[in-house]
């Protein structure tokens, strides 16, 4: 009884984990190029593989979960899944230790985890892995589980069709999410979204931080580390002829009070000369913005057809969004953090309209254009 628990669960948490990834397997692939980026693993090489790296880690959860959930070739299942958890217990420990990716990314966006709390996740898994192993091993045979000989052909004969149906959808899934838009959206900029409001949630509760200087002593070489507000109540630190010397590089800011968390809170654009055009934007009666994070590996063609179709909706505002001054020909440029458009934006070009700061619609050009 406790032994199938454990196995139901686990299979449970990577089935759930991989799906959440599956649809949305672009969004993933930008946090393997996180990985793949010089300030982590300073591999660039591999940051155009994103993509094939993020379908291949999606299916061995998802399979390798249901695997476990049916109890499909138990042994090889389970060590499997402890080597996968040995895998991502490095990277999320690696993440944690050095802090250089802040969210693993390992249920997607519909459930966030700081570095440490993705390792101590790693870590229970792996655990409970090793214990399952343990538990199942008397039931191990040396070519496959022995529930394959003892069951029902017709038992094993739904197993194999769940396993097919369940690999179809995901299939589907995948391909939806790459292809068009995700199936389900997590993100903070999911169709009904009032950027508005949640502009003036940001603002009504502000994440607070306070900077820690670290200063040595240059008499006794003693090193401290002290906040802002008692660096400034006591003169001792920075009065003239002072010992104590803040030390280059080593200052800190740290988030001290957490406010209103949101994405939304990157949502700022700005026209060619720096101006701030947010607002105009999420005031218009109607607002059309076409987005690029990749402006270079868009068509000429296919940005003069979406300008075209573009012009003929009707909105108050239309702005052309990339990280280049001068992407669009027809319309107004505006530009925004690549890092920014990718979280609102999973396709390269898109389309979203707003309308009195609410998201009404959003598409990939191509499917925007042939509309």
């Amino acid at each position: 009884m406790i032994k199938s628990l454990l196995r139901f669960v686990i299979a449970v948490i990577f089935i759930l984990s991989g799906f959440v990834k599956a649809v949305d397997l672009v969004g993933f692939s930008f946090k393997m190029e996180e990985y793949f980026s010089p300030s982590v693993f300073n591999m660039p090489f591999l940051e155009k593989f994103a993509l094939i790296f993020s379908v291949i880690v999606v299916v061995l959860e998802l399979l390798l979960g249901v695997m476990l959930l049916l109890k499909f070739k138990l042994k090889f299942t389970i060590s499997a899944l402890i080597a996968l958890c040995i895998f991502f217990g490095f990277l999320t420990f690696y993440s944690a230790y050095y802090n250089v990716v802040t969210d693993c990314g390992c249920f997607g966006d519909a459930i966030k985890f700081t570095p440490w709390q993705s390792f101590i996740k790693d870590i229970v898994l792996l655990a409970g892995l090793i214990i399952l192993f343990v538990l199942y091993k008397k039931e191990f045979c040396s070519k496959d589980d022995p529930y394959i000989y003892s069951e029902k052909p017709k038992s094993n004969k739904l197993k194999s069709a769940f396993f097919g149906v369940f690999v179809g959808l995901m299939i589907f899934v995948m391909a939806q999410g790459i292809i068009n838009e995700p199936i389900i959206d997590f993100r903070d900029y999911k169709i009904g979204t009032d950027l508005k409001a949640e502009k003036e949630k940001i603002n009504k509760n502000p994440s607070e931080y306070k900077t820690f200087y670290s200063l040595k002593n240059t008499k006794t070489g003693e090193v401290i580390r002290i906040n802002q507000d008692d660096y400034v109540k006591e003169s001792k630190y920075w009065e003239e002829g002072t010992p104590w010397k803040t030390e280059e590089g080593k200052n800190e800011s740290v988030l001290v009070k957490e406010g209103y968390k949101s994405e939304i809170s990157k949502f700022k654009i700005e026209d060619p000369t720096g101006q701030d055009v947010t607002a105009e934007v999420i005031n218009a009666p109607k607002a059309v913005l076409v987005f690029s994070y990749h402006p270079k590996e868009v068509s000429k063609e296919l940005l003069a057809k979406i300008e075209n179709k573009v012009k003929t909706q009707n909105a108050t505002v239309i702005y052309g969004v990339s990280t280049m001054p001068n992407t669009f020909k027809t319309i107004k440029n505006a530009m925004m953090d690549g890092t920014a458009i990718k979280t609102i934006a999973r396709s390269n070009p898109f389309v979203l309209i707003i309308e009195n700061g609410k998201i009404t619609d959003k598409q990939t050009a191509k499917n925007f254009v042939e509309e």
